[in-house]
Formats: structure tokens, sequence, C-alpha cells
């Protein structure tokens, strides 16, 4: 299977409109390169632009909505196409995140559970979401998580129960914690011995210096490729098939003792 990581620069010069255009035309380029696209979380506004995130909210599907289907559809590509500030209009805002099959069908949203901020920012100004997602695709199940999930391992258990098999983890990840990033993202490859797709942002939003490095590691927390700082695409080749051989090599998932803590609503 191959997937491109699309580490796309987010800052205040580009309009939103303007960026979905580039990204768009990002994910068409993947068409005979890549089985699975993902972008970044909060690309269209930047996750740090908190000022932005009401202004910019959209409906699910909105502008960005119907470019990404577009996208996935031209290119015939699976479609994490990041997160968007999602306005509920019956509640409050929501980071989220849209799949889309290679027919442009939305196949999943997933509201961003764990916020951050702690009293300022995303966790006051969007509400958490409840529900854990998985994608079924030909080659394997994708767990959905977002950023400030990586965190928090027992959502990851919860995505393995359920039967994820790759961990897309769409980011916007500052530069002065990058060691966390690439830590986490191995140690949620090695413990759930999963796949882990790790794609972030470069530029800076809202003054925050992004870490980029977007990320592919593998169930023994191999990094199979990693990106640099700046504005790139990371494409990959893996085997998914290494998921189940790995876990039966090496079957530590059957000796645990304790279930899934739920998440806090």
């Amino acid at each position: 299977m191959r997937a491109s990581l699309l580490q796309i620069d987010v800052n205040g010069d580009e309009s939103v409109a303007s960026r979905r255009v580039r990204a768009a035309s990002l994910v068409r380029e993947q068409a005979e390169v890549a089985d699975l696209v993902v972008l970044p979380e909060l690309w269209t506004t930047g996750a740090f632009a908190y000022e932005e995130f009401a202004s910019e909210a959209e409906p699910l599907e909105g502008p960005t909505y119907e470019a990404m289907a577009k996208a996935a559809s031209d290119a015939g590509v699976w479609l994490h196409a990041g997160s968007i500030p999602e306005r509920d209009p019956d509640g409050p805002l929501f980071n989220t995140s849209l799949v889309f099959s290679p027919s442009g069908d939305l196949v999943a949203a997933y509201r961003k559970i764990h916020r951050f901020g702690f009293d300022k920012g995303e966790a006051v100004l969007m509400g958490a979401g409840e529900e854990l997602v998985t994608v079924r695709l030909p080659e394997t199940t994708l767990g959905v998580a977002t950023c400030y999930d990586l965190r928090f391992p027992e959502l990851f258990r919860g995505l393995v129960d359920a039967g994820a098999e790759t961990l897309v983890v769409p980011a916007g990840w500052p530069e002065r914690r990058r060691a966390h990033w690439t830590l986490l993202a191995q140690a949620r490859a090695v413990e759930n011995q999963a796949f882990v797709l790790a794609c972030g942002t470069a530029g800076t939003h809202a003054g925050v210096p992004q870490a980029g490095h977007s990320i592919v590691v593998d169930p023994w927390g191999e990094v199979l490729a990693e990106a640099g700082a700046g504005e790139q695409v990371l494409t990959v080749e893996f085997d998914p098939a290494k998921v189940a051989a790995t876990r039966e090599q090496f079957p530590a998932l059957k000796d645990r003792m304790l279930g899934l803590t739920p998440p806090r609503r």
C-alpha cells in the first residue's frame, strides 16, 4: 500500500479559498502515486489561529467537503482530508476530520475528542467529540485520531479494539515540542503493534512555528519515512500484512489485563 502525507505550509498570507485550491491540486497529483492521501489538522485556518475558528467555521458539507470530495474522486484515492473547524447548526464548533472514498463519498467524520489549550484556545472554543472512528479500506482498517489525541494512549487502545491496524494522525504540532511528536508516534505504533501515519503542517500558525516532520512508523517502531521542516509530500510504501505478522510473532496485546478507560464526556 502507498500513502502520501501532504505536509503543507499554512501561513496567514494565503486565503482559505486559495489554500483549498492548492490542497486539492496536491491531492490530484497523487493519482498515480498513492492509494491513501493524508492532509494535516486544521490546514484551512491553522491550528493556532484561534481567532479565525468562528469566522472560518463551515458546515460538515461545506466548501472544504466539496473540494476534497471532488479531489478524492478525480485522483481515485482514499483521502483523509485532515480536519476543519466544523460549525454544528445545533451546537458548538468542532475540530472535525473528514475521510473520503476514491469515488468521493464521505465515509467517516471524526470530531476530535481531546482538545488542546487547557483553559484557552481550542479547549474553550470547540466542543469535544465522543465517538471513536475507524474506516475499513481494502488493505487495512484505519483508526482516526487528531493531534493532541496522540498523548492519550487509551484512545488508541480503543481504536485497536475496534479493529484498527493503521493509525492516522493529522496534526498542527508546534516546533517547540517536536521531540514529543516523534516519541509519541513511535510509542503508539509499538504499544498497539500498528502502523502510524502522522501528518503535520509546515510554516507558522498565528506566530507559532510548526514542527513539520511528518512521520510513518511501522508496528515495531521503526521509522519508515520522515519529512523535514518545510512543505513537502512524504510518500511511503508499506505492507499492511505486517500488522498481523507482528501481533502473531510478539503477541503482547493478548496479555492485556486492564480494559479501556472510556474518554471523559
